[in-house]
């Protein structure tokens, strides 16, 4: 009996949790949403109309054969008939226009939820999308927001007007005897609760399979996209990550049929009890129609209310049950939409230096990734003075990247704190301090839009056709390869849209290159820019480098020691340490790490 209470406590939350979804759907149709009200209210009134005429038809028939005006019983019989036919013809009318009016109430609410969802997205921290609990949250919200608006709508419209009928049909059917109505509630309650029991069931597989499922897109992806395209096809893993595919569908599908084949079976039985309440209770009206106690044309009615009650029943709770379904499954989506930024904006923000006087400080600066069992950094202390171009060297993974992150408050350090100018950069908007610096990734974005805007993207702040796109396609290289194409600067680049042009990794590099030089930024960025460019190239991109950051800071991560030996300050890092400091012939002539690793790449150019 407790654990009875307990489940019916925990469904009733989450029926409380609807309270969310109807103000969403509020929130954003609301006109639409007063329309299908009012539709709905007039649907569920016409079938009560519909009974009371299909009454008044057979009764009429009824004394037509005893009446002595033959010709008056017909007028009368034809004349009811022209009325049931007039209200049906009103019904289908209804019917379409409230079927219009749904749909677009749907797509309404389906944008408003998609609107949400990726706003959200791009509101999250990035140390969510370094999470694989962030992609199983994705993954869950992705799959129900476009579904589950559309049916809550849907359903909503469906238990209105069900309502709506079944309180007016429920009041014809008391006032015959109170116990019918009853019987035929609590037998179709009985399957209602069946179904809730095995909806909870199947949310909590589905969300036991979200890794799984998104195993299975993975392989999906890997075996559709341009990205491995080659690769499958060089060594032959088409077969492989087919198999690996069909293997996890069959284990999501074996154990979603299991739980379908016991619903089944347990629905089953609960509609055996409400067809035999159904026709226990017609016995009931049978009998009294042969004891005289009403007339044929009440028996017909009668019989028609009991079915529509069945009916409106079954699909007032089966739409309450898929309410509960929808708002369960909706709960990934809100568990989406709660999650809060680490990264937190100060309230009142102080303004960004701007010019910059003193420079960028980290003061002892660690940092370790959530979840992380190490420091990515660990005590880092320099400084950036207005102006100086800054060099990051060291191995893979001796945390460059992750220093630059920091920079751009895509994270806060773990201890120690990083400083603008004396200001500590959690007290400033994240937004107004990445508006002063620009920044090229490693792992730098394609954009499969037209090369103009995937250059003006540094700067949207400035009008698309501007000059300044142009200039900066110069300086990083880009104009070249740019003018080549089909339609200059304004040709698709990459092939997932038609007339699409397919870069080379060298020359989606220098597009790249080129946004981060449209940002008028007091501090530049460039992590590996020239990584896949040819020598000539390289050595065009940073003659343009140092005219075009003069009088602003500048960061470079690179293994080329071509390329470093021209900065002001090179630090030297070794799992997430600075090791060694100073310019380059400061280093060269200490003989420590720097110097080594300089001689090594040396020897391969004598």
């Amino acid at each position: 009996m407790r654990n009875l209470a307990i489940a019916i406590k925990l469904k009733f939350k989450h029926f409380l949790m609807l309270g969310r979804a109807l103000n969403f759907v509020w929130q954003s149709a609301k006109h639409w949403t007063l329309v299908n009200g009012a539709l709905l209210v007039i649907q569920g009134l016409l079938p009560l109309l519909q009974l009371y005429f299909m009454k008044l038809i057979v009764d009429a028939v009824t004394a037509g054969f005893s009446a002595p005006d033959k010709g008056l019983a017909l007028r009368r019989v034809l004349l009811l008939v022209g009325g049931m036919a007039a209200t049906a013809l009103f019904t289908s009318i209804m019917r379409s226009i409230a079927g219009l009016v749904t749909e677009w109430q749907s797509y309404i609410v389906t944008d408003h939820m998609n609107d949400l969802l990726l706003a959200k997205s791009v509101e999250v921290d990035l140390e969510y999308y370094e999470s694989p609990k962030y992609y199983d949250t994705l993954h869950r919200a992705q799959r129900e927001a476009p579904s589950r608006p559309v049916s809550i709508v849907n359903r909503l419209t469906q238990i209105g007007q069900s309502g709506v009928s079944l309180v007016a049909i429920a009041g014809l059917l008391v006032s015959f005897h109170w116990i019918i109505a009853t019987l035929l509630f609590m037998a179709v309650l009985s399957g209602t609760l069946l179904r809730l029991r095995y909806v909870g069931k199947q949310y909590r597989w589905q969300c036991e399979q979200t890794s799984l499922e998104r195993h299975a897109t993975y392989f999906n992806w890997v075996l559709t996209d341009l990205t491995h395209a080659k690769e499958v096809r060089l060594f032959d893993l088409g077969p492989l990550f087919l198999d690996r595919f069909r293997a996890i569908r069959r284990q999501l599908r074996t154990g979603r049929l299991a739980i379908t084949r016991r619903r089944s079976m347990a629905e089953f039985a609960a509609q055996a009890i409400a067809t035999a309440s159904i026709y226990g209770s017609f016995a009931y009206v049978v009998w009294q129609a042969a004891r005289a106690t009403i007339t044929v044309g009440d028996l017909v009615m009668y019989f028609q209310a009991f079915t529509r009650v069945q009916g409106f029943l079954q699909s007032m709770l089966g739409s309450l049950a898929g309410l509960y379904e929808d708002n369960l499954f909706l709960a990934n989506l809100y568990e989406f939409l709660d999650l809060k930024p680490t990264v937190v904006e100060p309230v009142p923000a102080k303004p960004v230096p701007h010019p910059m006087q003193q420079g960028i400080q980290l003061d002892h600066v660690s940092f370790q990734y959530p979840g992380g069992s190490r420091h990515a950094l660990e005590d880092i202390s320099l400084t950036i003075h207005p102006g100086e171009v800054v060099a990051l060297v060291g191995e893979n993974g001796s945390g460059k990247t992750t220093l630059i992150k920091l920079l751009c408050r895509l994270y806060d350090p773990t201890c120690g704190a990083i400083t603008l100018d004396g200001v500590d950069l959690r007290q400033l908007s994240s937004r107004a301090l990445r508006r002063e610096i620009a920044v090229i990734f490693q792992d730098y974005a394609h954009y499969h839009l037209t090369a103009r805007e995937n250059i003006w993207l540094g700067n949207t702040a400035i009008p698309p056709n501007d000059d300044r796109i142009q200039a900066s396609a110069q300086y990083a290289g880009a104009d070249d390869v740019i003018r080549r194409l089909p339609h200059g600067y304004d040709t698709i680049l990459g092939k997932r849209f038609e007339d699409g042009e397919e870069l080379s990794i060298g020359e989606w590099q220098k597009v790249a290159l080129a946004r981060a030089f449209m940002r008028d930024a007091q501090l530049v960025i460039l992590d590996e820019p020239t990584s896949s460019m040819d020598a000539r190239a390289e050595y065009n991109v940073f003659q343009n480098f140092r005219r075009l950051v003069a009088g602003r800071s500048a960061i470079v991560i690179s293994h080329r020691f071509s390329t470093v030996r021209m900065a002001d300050c090179i630090y030297m890092l070794k799992q997430g340490r600075i090791v060694e400091g100073g310019s380059h012939e400061t280093l060269l002539n200490s003989g420590g790490s720097y110097a080594k690793l300089f001689n090594m790449q040396a020897r391969h150019y004598r």
